[in-house]
């Protein structure tokens, strides 16, 4: 148990980082972001809503107390990644690596973080 405890922290430590990295440049880098919503066909009115849906459901999977936030937290970041990486693979930009690092980190951690609660 103290196994899986230690990779469920370390992938959920490590799954923050790249969404902090990601909500930093939707913020930092503005108009670069902005330029690839529009290069994806998104509304580059996305950016600011995505950076605090993000920032909103890493505040979630760290909460403990209400379990089915964290599920909805784990869904919508899956749901987040799956289109991310689609979007940099469809227009062949080559940027979809950290969206497969995040979606194996979320997956692995998801996994543990089941095994901790059910």
């Amino acid at each position: 148990m103290k196994k899986i405890k230690t990779i469920h922290y370390v992938t959920k430590g490590l799954f923050t980082a790249l969404m902090l990295f990601s909500i930093s440049m939707y913020l930092f880098n503005n108009d670069a972001i902005r330029s690839a919503f529009l290069a994806f066909g998104y509304p580059a009115y996305l950016v600011y809503p995505l950076a605090t849906a993000k920032f909103l459901g890493l505040i979630a999977i760290w909460q403990t107390k209400v379990k089915t936030i964290n599920e909805w937290a784990y869904a919508g970041f899956a749901f987040n990644i799956i289109l991310a990486f689609f979007a940099h693979f469809m227009i062949s930009d080559g940027e979809y690596l950290f969206a497969l690092i995040g979606a194996l980190l979320l997956i692995v951690n998801y996994m543990t973080y089941n095994k901790l609660n059910h």
